[in-house]
């Protein structure tokens, strides 16, 4: 494990996806409901977290890097006043981790329109869009210089946008800027028809919250009914339980809605083609989130038992990788009649790493959030339930902490099938050179982790959990089967990345 991968405990697992909410709510303190929604939302992303209010004739954003409860204070969210607005909590996938890349957006016009947004997802076609941006600019300017307005410049001035979101929020503004009628909705349905990649969306003018999901639904995307009459729109059901809003129905893949003042409103800009990903059900939804058909909850203790039944061992404990785990290794134990226990405890204080470890403490590696629980694993044959492997080094680092600490044996069960792809549509997997299963058949996986056994679940057995057919998600990083178009892929230190106008430093 090299120093990068051992400074943040973090790097070892997937990352998540970003959270978005918006809600319009007009006898309610909006950015309030944003905050505790945003909180719900925080395992999403952990880089930055930002809100963005209107009180029907201004936007007012403020973000920064951090945490939720980092960014806003009881004055902070005091200054926010309005009765509509966005959030957001970032985890970037594409775009460096900067404050330039936080989210909402905000995007002013010549033409005086304004808009903020919130993305949570990945574009794949981002050469495209800056093309067409930059065509929207150039007509603009020729336009201006035909009525002698910018005779003396050779284009109109345009700043540079710093991420696939940025780009995005520029594209629907300018575009908004050159309807001579319509407003943000002709906009989002004129733009989006050409987007690829996965993206759910919030966004805000100055008098209207929009949600919008891709053709593909990868990312999810829910609508809200608060009690008060307001809407909301949010990521996960567990950030409409927390401001006491029902959940309404999914926003469609290809839909477009809009909420204000003159009530709901919903466009389709594409025809529904579902791809849900799957990793949302193994590992990035809260167990608590709703989906039509079940719960994370359900899905993932299906998982385990499933596993019980393809992978059973001889053991006298199973005991869960907090907390993705969980659910899972209850399940596991159930189906197999094998106790079920918290070998493992987590310091859920950790957050993101910033400070560097020495040599001494780096080779500590994970428990920096994990530690066994010596009492419990000592002399036991143990069953260990985790929802994936990526590179193996945590895993490893893992299996061997259990056995310092005194367990006989240690058997690996995974609630996913091997990782052998990268994720181009919002989950930060690293390239396929760098994916252990990439490269390596489960039996040499398990001797470079020197688990005494390891078993993945199967690709029919993790659909069943879901409830939905196979055709209905999306299972790229695991069959190498994309279903929304890849710019041209490019080699970059020898290996295949996507062509991004946004690498990170």
């Amino acid at each position: 494990m090299t120093a990068d991968q051992t400074a943040e405990w973090g790097k070892e697992g997937p990352k998540d996806a970003c959270g978005v909410f918006g809600v319009f709510a007009p006898s309610e303190h909006a950015a309030k409901l944003c905050y505790y929604g945003l909180y719900a939302l925080q395992h999403r992303g952990q880089e930055s977290a930002g809100i963005a209010v209107s009180d029907g004739t201004s936007i007012l954003v403020t973000k920064e890097m951090g945490l939720v409860n980092q960014v806003f204070d009881d004055g902070g969210l005091d200054a926010l006043e309005g009765h509509l607005g966005i959030g957001h909590v970032r985890y970037s996938t594409t775009g460096a981790s900067t404050w330039d890349n936080a989210q909402p957006t905000f995007r002013s016009t010549p033409g005086g329109h304004v808009i903020s947004l919130g993305h949570n997802g990945n574009l794949t076609n981002t050469r495209f869009l800056s093309g067409q941006l930059q065509d929207l600019r150039s007509a603009r300017a020729a336009a201006l210089r035909a009525g002698g307005i910018l005779d003396q410049l050779a284009e109109l001035p345009g700043d540079k946008c710093s991420s696939d979101s940025d780009l995005l929020s520029a594209l629907i503004s300018e575009t908004r800027d050159e309807l001579s009628d319509g407003g943000t909705m002709e906009a989002l349905q004129q733009v989006l028809p050409n987007v690829d990649g996965a993206f759910s969306l919030v966004v805000m003018d100055e008098t209207t919250i929009y949600g919008a999901r891709d053709p593909q639904g990868v990312r999810p995307l829910v609508i809200g009914r608060l009690k008060s009459g307001g809407w909301v729109i949010a990521s996960e059901t567990a950030a409409l339980d927390i401001v006491g809003a029902s959940r309404v129905r999914d926003v469609e893949p290809g839909e477009v809605v809009a909420i204000n003042a003159d009530g709901f409103t919903t466009a389709r800009f594409a025809d529904a083609r579902p791809k849900s990903c799957v990793f949302e059900y193994i590992y990035v939804a809260r167990p608590d989130h709703m989906t039509e058909e079940t719960t994370i909850y359900g899905a993932r203790r299906r998982m385990g038992e499933l596993l019980a039944e393809e992978a059973p061992v001889q053991a006298d404990l199973v005991i869960p990788v907090p907390d993705s785990g969980l659910a899972a290794a209850g399940g596991y134990s159930a189906a197999s009649g094998i106790p079920y226990a918290e070998g493992l405890t987590k310091n859920r204080y950790v957050g993101r790493t910033f400070i560097q470890p020495t040599q001494s403490l780096r080779q500590l590696g994970i428990r920096l959030k994990l530690n066994p629980i010596v009492d419990i694993i000592e002399g036991k044959r143990l069953v260990v339930v985790d929802d994936s492997i990526v590179r193996g080094n945590t895993s490893r680092q893992l299996i061997q902490m259990l056995k310092t600490a005194g367990a006989s044996e240690v058997h690996l069960r995974i609630t996913a099938p091997p990782i052998k792809w990268p994720c181009f549509y919002g989950i930060d997997f690293p390239t396929r050179a760098e994916l252990i299963a990439g490269g390596l058949a489960v039996e040499e996986i398990r001797t470079f982790l020197r688990a005494d056994s390891l078993a993945y679940l199967s690709m029919d057995g993790l659909i069943e959990t879901t409830k939905l057919p196979a055709s209905k998600l999306c299972m790229a990083c695991l069959d190498g089967n994309y279903p929304i178009p890849v710019e041209e892929l490019q080699r970059k230190d020898g290996k295949a990345v996507m062509a991004t106008l946004f690498d990170q430093a």
